[in-house]
């Protein structure tokens, strides 16, 4: 079969396709439109046309660069062999996931239909019958911190709580553990009882001018404790005499708390019918002054309790969690202290206390919550900037 022959156009064009694909005949013919069997020819005639131009393409490669070209040609197969690799693995996973649809819309035609996904409920919000609880642990009196108390206070406004629950120590009584413990250093005895109540006092006018509509509850902390103790010991054992000095001396009186509408919980008495005396319940959660444990009260007093639980005395902000078969997850809290971080008694043993308070919010149900607040050096607390 005799081949027309091609005009010098056309050979030139042939000429720059050897020139980009020489080796590969496949793109060669593809680029010219032709068959793969016609190149031979078509390169026959090119020769003839522009022999010195073919023998630069025909040059055989010097023998490095043949091997590169081996070498290349082996990297570029073992690529193609991986790829395809790949390709049959993405196969048979598609492959499996058009099993598993099948059998998934098979169930679901057995059923009755796919139902339609449920609607997401906009964000929970405090409504009339959920409510905000604050806790203010120890406090002290007159060794109460006033930057700590300034930061406290300022959230208090915010929060704006429906409870508070006050877990006790809230006045010092210092003088009253002279009798018990020979006092270390003078600066300890140089405030009064008298100081001290005020102190007490001007710290709930505070609390209740930040949070007019709350109720409180104040739980007798061991400090208020020394009074009902002195009186005692004064009376010479005698219950009578002592109810009657308490009645004149003790913090609640004093602090008329009767008037200021706050409920008073004594340590020595049950309440809410609780077999724990000094402890209240409030919703699903109790509170009391008392810890034990030591250094891991929170873990002991969870497992004590058998319920959550908030305590102070410890003045260290404490958490621990625990899983129950009946009551699911449940926790014990410390929410720190207010008072001063570093008393005289402790000399030159540097306390690990730390200032902060507690927040739960608590639902409708009786569900709550839990939120330790810290307030850190100079009086910060970072409640405002969570909006």
């Amino acid at each position: 079969m005799a081949f027309p022959r091609l005009s010098d156009a056309e050979l030139r064009r042939s000429l720059a396709i050897f020139r980009r694909h020489w080796g590969n005949r496949r793109a060669v013919a593809a680029e010219l439109g032709t068959t793969y069997g016609s190149v031979s020819t078509r390169i026959n005639q090119v020769r003839a046309r522009f022999p010195k131009e073919m023998a630069v393409i025909e040059r055989p490669a010097p023998k490095g660069a043949r091997q590169n070209h081996v070498v290349a040609n082996a990297h570029a197969v073992r690529r193609l062999r991986e790829t395809a690799d790949r390709l049959r693995l993405i196969e048979a996973e598609l492959r499996e996931e058009r099993r598993h649809r099948s059998l998934l819309e098979a169930q679901l035609k057995r059923a009755g239909g796919a139902k339609p996904p449920p609607k997401l409920s906009p964000r929970p919000r405090i409504g009339r019958e959920d409510l905000i609880r604050v806790v203010i642990p120890d406090s002290h009196g007159s060794f109460i911190d006033p930057e700590a108390a300034g930061a406290f206070l300022a959230d208090l406004k915010l929060l704006a709580p429906h409870e508070i629950v006050m877990l006790g120590d809230h006045v010092d009584c210092g003088g009253f553990l002279a009798q018990h413990h020979t006092l270390g250093y003078v600066a300890e005895a140089s405030y009064t009882y008298e100081d001290d109540l005020k102190a007490c006092g001007a710290f709930l006018d505070a609390i209740q001018a930040a949070a007019p509509r709350a109720s409180i509850d104040y739980l007798e902390g061991n400090h208020e404790a020394r009074v009902e103790r002195w009186c005692l010991t004064e009376s010479l054992r005698s219950q009578k005499d002592g109810e009657f000095l308490r009645s004149v001396l003790a913090p609640e009186v004093l602090l008329k708390l009767k008037d200021r509408g706050i409920r008073y919980h004594r340590r020595s008495v049950m309440a809410d019918g609780i077999p724990i005396p000094g402890t209240i319940r409030r919703g699903k959660c109790y509170f009391t002054h008392e810890a034990i444990g030591g250094r891991h009260a929170a873990g002991a007093m969870v497992r004590k309790y058998g319920a959550p639980v908030v305590f102070g005395h410890i003045h260290r902000q404490q958490a621990d969690l625990v899983r129950t078969v009946n009551s699911g997850v449940i926790g014990a809290w410390s929410p720190g202290c207010l008072s001063r971080l570093q008393p005289l008694w402790m000399h030159t043993d540097l306390t690990d206390w730390a200032h902060g308070y507690g927040v739960q919010f608590v639902a409708k149900s009786g569900q709550f919550l839990h939120l330790q607040v810290p307030i850190m050096a100079g009086g910060i607390s970072l409640l405002p900037k969570l909006g």
